[in-house]
């Protein structure tokens, strides 16, 4: 067990010697060095035992040394002291964990159709000890997930996606999500939050390749609340307090912020901001007004870009290399014996490659139409592929989950950084494509 010590106070040690010390620089250091260790000891012994918390065990003193080394550090500014030992906490709950992955990955960056977040939350809270990293949620990973007593499955597909009505046993997603409530596991999904976070899923993926400028292809903006920009002209103030009236009665008015400009003939010209759902309520409480309606322009707000945020990337190749260079690169990053290699018109295995685009699982919407002299993804139709090679661009298919999978030990390690040594992080070794090469 560690603890934690702060002395809030700064601390000068006065170091008193019986005797006049004699003798070489070096021995009268040692003497003063000997005897400020001591003295300091004496304190920290009193500190702790005035707390209860001093054990004999915590400190040990063994050589002259290592007694220099920490004077050297305890003692760094006018003997002032600031000891500091880390205690990390005994369990976490699922409420923290969850914040670490929000954190880790916000799930503001997930595409607006995806299914992300928590999909399946026990009745009964109980401690996170174990938590396993899988690509999918299958029944063999189910299986792994009761064998290992897991408390958290975070699933990077999300396991359920379409609505559904009943659980029922008909359905091997709806077995699924049944399963893990009844045996008390949360179900977590980060998906495409994971391709769109700056050093996540697709920067992983595109540095299997080489070094370059990398940028990002479909950008991810802020996820401020102000969308729309609504501005109209009252008669006067009177006028103008009776529309804000009815929209501050909304539930969340406080989100809702104006500007009001007067005009000569006193009325009040208004640029009020709003979110998109936020936009019919405030609408309707202008349009109840004559004057404020016919006037009412509404106009949507262009929301900030997030930096190295968003789906795919791009990359100019500090050091074109040919073709086949870059599929035994993949190769190795992938974890992969095989791939699925489609050349562009005239080209060849030699050819030089100066441009890369890539997007993890299936990345044909992503990719359409980006100018680069190769695409890596998981799938794409055939009909895609003959488009990209048809404009001279080579393409490189790994199959879906292969081209994800090996972001998870990446997310293990930067996980398992943020948590308390109590909770146990570990990838699924059930968790594999479902397609393989025979």
């Amino acid at each position: 067990m560690y603890f934690s010590l702060s002395v809030i106070h700064p601390m000068r040690v006065g170091v008193v010697l019986k005797d006049p010390p004699t003798g070489s620089v070096s021995s009268v250091t040692a003497e003063v060095i000997s005897s400020m260790f001591t003295r300091f000891m004496n304190i920290s012994r009193s500190f702790f035992r005035f707390f209860g918390l001093f054990q004999s065990n915590l400190i040990s003193i063994t050589a002259p040394r290592r007694k220099h080394n920490f004077l050297r550090a305890a003692f760094k500014t006018s003997y002032h002291s600031s000891c500091f030992f880390s205690h990390s906490p005994s369990s976490m709950d699922l409420k923290t964990v969850l914040e670490v992955l929000e954190q880790l990955a916000p799930l503001s960056l997930a595409e607006s159709w995806d299914n992300v977040g928590l999909l399946v939350e026990p009745s009964k809270q109980r401690p996170i000890k174990t938590i396993l990293l899988t690509n999918d949620l299958t029944v063999d990973v189910m299986d792994e997930a009761d064998a290992t007593t897991c408390d958290l499955i975070v699933s990077y597909h999300p396991p359920l996606f379409s609505s559904f009505k009943r659980l029922v046993q008909k359905d091997w997603k709806q077995q699924l999500a049944i399963r893990a409530i009844e045996s008390g596991i949360a179900v977590f999904s980060p998906h495409t939050s994971w391709d769109s976070m700056r050093g996540g899923l697709n920067d992983w993926l595109i540095e299997g390749v080489g070094s370059g400028q990398v940028s990002v292809l479909r950008q991810a903006h802020c996820s401020d609340y102000q969308k729309h920009r609504l501005e109209f002209t009252s008669r006067n103030e009177e006028e103008l307090n009776t529309i804000m009236k009815h929209i501050k009665k909304t539930e969340n008015s406080e989100t809702f912020q104006y500007d009001i400009l007067r005009t000569e003939e006193e009325a009040q010209h208004v640029i009020l901001n709003c979110s998109s759902s936020e936009l019919t309520t405030a609408v309707q409480a202008i349009l109840g007004n004559a004057t404020a309606g016919q006037s009412l322009n509404i106009t949507q707000v262009q929301q900030l870009p997030l930096p190295g945020c968003g789906q795919g990337r791009h990359a100019v190749l500090d050091d074109p290399i040919s073709t086949a260079a870059v599929l035994q690169r993949v190769k190795k990053h992938l974890g992969l014996p095989y791939l699925r290699l489609a050349l562009g018109n005239h080209k060849s295995l030699d050819s030089v490659v100066k441009s890369v685009a890539v997007c993890a699982g299936s990345g044909a919407s992503v990719l359409h139409c980006v100018k680069a002299d190769l695409y890596i993804t998981g799938e794409m139709s055939h009909h895609e592929v003959l488009d990209a090679v048809s404009k001279g661009t080579s393409v490189i298919l790994s199959e879906h989950s292969n081209s994800e999978r090996g972001f998870l030990p990446v997310f293990k390690e930067r996980l398992t950084a943020r948590l308390s040594d109590s909770v146990r992080v570990i990838i699924s070794q059930k968790d594999k494509d479902p397609l393989q090469v025979v």
